[in-house]
C-alpha cells in the first residue's frame, strides 16, 4: 500500500482523499484473495494526480483486457476482476450520493460486478456454504435462499427505526457492528458479499456523520474485517464456541474512534488461545488484548454485572476475573460505586 504515499505526504486535500479511497478499493480485493495489476496501480496514480478521470481509468482497463482476450493471450481472470472492481469501488466512494435501502445495497453489487458475474445485483436463488480458514474448514450458516429478500428488508426496516440518540460512541460502534454482522450473514449474493458490505458500510457511516472514517483500516485489514464477520456469525455450542462481535467491535473502534486495538487474524481462529496478560502501554493510550478488554465491553453494556456473571460470560474462572478487575481498578480505568450487592461499575476516562 506504499504506492500512493507520495500523494498522502504532499498533503494536497483532493489528492490525499483520492489516495485513501484508492488504497481502500485495492485493499478490499484481499478479502477474496485478489491482487490488482501494476497497470491498474499506474492508472490510479494518474487519476490521483488529476491527469485522467475515473471514467478514463475504467475505459482504459476495459480496453486493456479486451486486447488480451482478442489476442487469446492467457490472463488471470481474477486480476481482471480485481482491477475493474477496484476502479468501481473508487468511483462509488468518491460520489456524495447515498440512499440507505436494500435497493442501494443491490445497486452497489451490480455496479461492482457488472460484466464479471452473471448474477451481478441479483439475489441468490440457491443455498450456499463456504469453507473458512478461521473456522478450521467449517462454514457459517447463511440465510436460506427463499428468505433472503424478506430478511434483507426486515434488517433495513429495523435499522431505519433504530434511535441512536443518547448513546455513547462505544454503544454506537457496538450497534453498527451488530447491524453489519447481520447484513453480511444474509449473504445476499453468490459472490462479492464482503466487498459490497464494506462499500455500503463506508457510505452509511458517512451518512451517519462519520466523515473522517479511517478507511486505511479497510486497506490494511480487510481480511481481518471479513474474518471478524465470520466469527460474529458462527457458533458450535457442542464445542463451546459462541458467536461474538468482539473482533468486529475492535475493528470498528479503530475505524471510527481512532483506538489502537491490535488486529491479528490468528487471534480470530477458533482454536487460538490468547495470552490474557498481553498488554501494550503507549503514553495516554492503552490497548488490552484479552480478558480486560472483554470485561470493559460487558461492563459498558451492563454496569451491574457481578464477578460470577462475568465469569460465565467470558468463560473464565472467578479468580481470573477478580485479578483483572483488580488491575483495572488499580489503573483507575474502572471504579465500584455502591456495595458489592447493590452497586455498579463505572468506566472512567483512561
Amino acid at each position: 500500500m506504499n504506492d500512493f504515499d507520495q500523494y498522502i505526504v504532499q498533503g494536497e486535500p483532493e489528492k490525499k482523499e483520492k489516495s485513501f479511497i484508492w488504497q481502500t478499493a485495492i485493499g478490499l480485493q484481499q478479502v477474496d484473495g485478489l491482487k490488482p495489476s501494476e497497470y491498474l496501480i499506474e492508472l490510479a496514480k494518474q487519476n490521483i494526480a488529476g491527469d485522467i478521470t475515473i471514467d478514463e481509468v475504467k475505459k482504459r482497463i476495459d480496453i486493456y483486457y479486451k486486447e488480451f482476450k482478442n489476442r487469446q493471450t492467457d490472463i488471470d481472470n481474477r486480476t481482471d476482476e480485481a482491477d475493474k472492481v477496484s476502479a468501481r469501488i473508487t468511483e462509488i466512494l468518491s460520489e456524495k450520493t447515498f440512499s440507505f435501502s436494500p435497493t442501494e445495497y443491490l445497486a452497489i453489487h451490480r455496479r461492482l460486478f457488472d460484466g464479471l458475474y452473471k448474477f451481478a445485483g441479483k439475489i441468490r436463488d440457491d443455498n450456499i456454504s463456504k469453507s473458512e480458514w478461521v473456522l478450521n474448514g467449517e462454514t457459517v450458516i447463511y440465510a436460506g435462499a427463499l428468505n433472503v429478500l424478506a430478511t434483507l428488508e426486515y434488517d433495513f426496516e429495523q435499522e431505519k427505526k433504530y434511535n441512536y440518540k443518547g448513546l455513547t460512541k462505544q454503544q454506537i460502534v457496538e450497534h453498527i457492528a451488530h447491524f453489519t454482522a447481520d447484513l453480511w450473514q444474509i449473504h445476499v449474493f453468490g459472490e462479492g458479499n464482503t466487498r459490497t458490505t464494506a462499500v455500503f458500510l463506508i457510505k452509511y457511516l458517512n451518512k451517519l456523520g462519520f466523515k473522517n472514517v479511517n478507511n486505511d483500516l479497510f486497506a490494511k485489514h480487510s481480511w481481518y474485517f471479513r474474518n471478524a464477520l465470520v466469527r460474529a456469525n458462527y457458533e458450535d455450542l457442542s464445542r463451546n464456541i459462541h458467536k461474538t462481535n468482539q473482533y468486529l467491535i475492535r475493528f470498528l473502534s479503530n475505524l471510527l474512534l481512532n483506538e489502537k486495538n491490535i488486529l491479528k487474524n490468528r487471534e480470530l481462529h477458533i482454536h487460538f488461545e490468547i495470552n490474557e496478560n498481553v498488554e501494550v502501554i503507549d503514553s495516554n493510550v492503552w490497548v488490552s488484548v484479552g480478558v480486560k478488554k472483554e470485561i470493559l465491553i460487558h461492563l459498558t453494556n451492563n454496569p451491574k454485572l457481578t464477578i460470577q456473571e462475568l465469569s460465565v460470560k467470558l468463560k473464565k474462572s472467578t479468580r481470573t476475573i477478580e485479578r483483572n478487575i483488580r488491575e483495572l481498578r488499580e489503573k483507575n480505568i474502572i471504579s465500584r460505586i455502591g456495595s458489592d450487592k447493590t452497586g455498579f461499575w463505572k468506566i472512567l476516562e483512561p
